[in-house]
């Protein structure tokens, strides 16, 4: 038997999926595929695109069959700011430029508690807005319970994202993830925020939700790319019962990026897994609506390497690499520091001081 020819949507696999190289797996669940290019990917775009060209990729995303849709500036809700990067425009213009375009997804957006109010959350729902992703570091859950409660009051589909999930232990993170659910989420996620996580570490932790967390409660995986690792850590992830999976176009994201959401796809189908994408539009609307966007290519290369490997954040490239020409020290040896100090989002300014230290101490590129 064969699988089909047509990448459409959830494209069935045979039994003799092994002849064509694809696994075996089942699973008695769709996937519900959330594509992150308009905000995540903001990052990669230093927060400055057009409303206009946001209607056109949601428009190919929704047509194209993806579940949820987010868009805001990189850092969530009220993001825009001189300590993680002024955007070209507001989250609202590119919101109702999502809402505008958007017919079947859900349209979705993230809050960092913190940094976006309850004032924001409310801005986004009334302009279209139905599912949230409440964000905090791996280890302070319980600064989200007040904006977790507030969107279940708004009736929003809400999500826990826990990130830089590497800094955790499996059984400390699932602690986290468990106070999320006793707020009301309905989903928690395990966030690869420094594209850190190896195979392993992230099986673990899917299993640490999944001993804790009511069997209700979605997990959902959110990867990147830094160690060339996030489809092989999404579909790991779905195989120890996550359902919910973040990819975006042509793995448009900070750092490396994320989980190129075609070849995730691909995969997928090949797999036998349900969902609802069409393969080829996706990589049209990558290869035509994004790649041409890029100032700096989306990839993994010594910088991008190195944030994996060190465990930083991967919104903090962009910001290490101004760094390191104004101060002429060498962005891998600034990203090492950084993550030896452990270095969280929310500390981009300590780049510059940590930058300063470098050069003082005589790391510098040229050794004036």
């Amino acid at each position: 038997m064969t699988t089909e020819t047509t990448p459409g949507a959830a494209a069935e696999v045979t039994d003799d999926a092994t002849a064509t190289g694809a696994s075996p797996t089942r699973l008695d669940r769709k996937l519900y595929v959330q594509d992150v290019t308009l905000r995540d990917g903001m990052h990669a775009l230093r927060h400055r695109i057009d409303p206009a060209v946001v209607g056109r990729i949601v428009a190919a995303l929704d047509a194209a069959g993806v579940d949820a849709i987010e868009v805001a500036h990189g850092d969530g809700l009220a993001g825009g700011s001189v300590n993680y990067g002024p955007g070209s425009h507001t989250d609202w213009e590119w919101i109702e430029a999502a809402a505008d375009n958007i017919r079947s997804a859900v349209l979705t957006t993230l809050l960092l508690p913190g940094i976006g109010t309850i004032t924001e959350l409310e801005r986004a729902h009334a302009l279209g807005v139905r599912s949230v992703r409440v964000a905090t570091h791996c280890t302070e859950a319980d600064i989200s319970a007040q904006h977790i409660a507030k969107a279940r009051e708004l009736g929003m589909d809400v999500s826990g994202f826990l990130m830089m999930s590497h800094m955790a232990p499996p059984a400390e993170l699932a602690a986290q993830a468990r106070l999320m659910e006793s707020y009301g989420a309905h989903c928690v996620y395990v966030t690869d925020s420094g594209g850190r996580l190896t195979m392993d570490g992230m099986r673990e932790r899917v299993r640490a939700y999944r001993d804790v967390l009511d069997p209700a409660t979605e997990i959902g995986v959110h990867a990147h790319e830094n160690l060339s690792l996030s489809v092989a850590n999404s579909v790991v992830a779905v195989e120890e019962g996550v359902t919910r999976v973040d990819a975006s176009l042509a793995g448009q994201g900070a750092g490396a990026g994320n989980c190129p959401i075609e070849a995730f796809v691909a995969v997928a189908t090949l797999h036998g897994w349900q969902h609802g994408c069409d393969l080829f539009a996706l990589q049209d609307a990558a290869d035509d609506l994004v790649r041409p966007l890029r100032d700096r290519p989306v990839q993994v290369d010594r910088e991008t390497l190195t944030l994996g490997y060190a465990g930083v954040y991967s919104s903090f490239l962009r910001h290490t690499e101004i760094a390191a020409v104004r101060y002429d020290v060498d962005a891998r040896t600034l990203l090492l520091e950084v993550g030896r100090r452990g270095l969280v989002g929310g500390q981009e300014d300590m780049i510059v001081d940590i930058a300063l230290d470098l050069a003082t101490s005589g790391h510098t590129t040229s050794r004036r």
